[in-house]
């Protein structure tokens, strides 16, 4: 059994409004809900569409008790916001990254590959450093 995920339903934006993939209204239970490092506009089916629903063996996975079915969408700012592992991507692909990155191969990886394999430290400390 296939389960509906977020790209089911269908999210205007325009309007902040939600409808469920068997076509009833959800309500807007929060925006700008953050979670990792994220900010998303939630949204709620009604609890009396969601008991009677045909499509609720696809959509849930138990029986709704006190909410209907929730749904986030990712918010465009923070669509727009680049996490730090996207950013490195960008500066590395760049050619001026490049070339520095290739640098880094022949200059520093080679110490920490000759102290992990010859001298056998695998772990490096900093005790007693301030």
């Amino acid at each position: 059994m296939a389960f509906f995920t977020s790209g089911d339903f269908h999210y205007d934006e325009a309007t902040q409004t939600c409808r469920c993939p068997a076509g009833n209204d959800m309500w807007r239970s929060g925006i700008d809900v953050k979670s990792h490092n994220q900010q998303y506009t939630r949204f709620c089916g009604y609890l009396k569409d969601c008991k009677a629903c045909p499509l609720q063996q696809q959509c849930m996975r138990k029986q709704p008790i006190k909410t209907g079915r929730q749904v986030q969408f990712i918010n465009n700012e923070s669509r727009k916001k680049l996490s730090y592992v996207d950013k490195m991507k960008v500066k590395i692909d760049c050619p001026i990254g490049r070339r520095q990155y290739s640098k880094r191969l022949g200059s520093i990886e080679p110490v920490f590959g000759n102290i992990t394999v010859n001298k056998g430290m695998n772990k490096l400390t900093l005790r007693g450093q301030t």
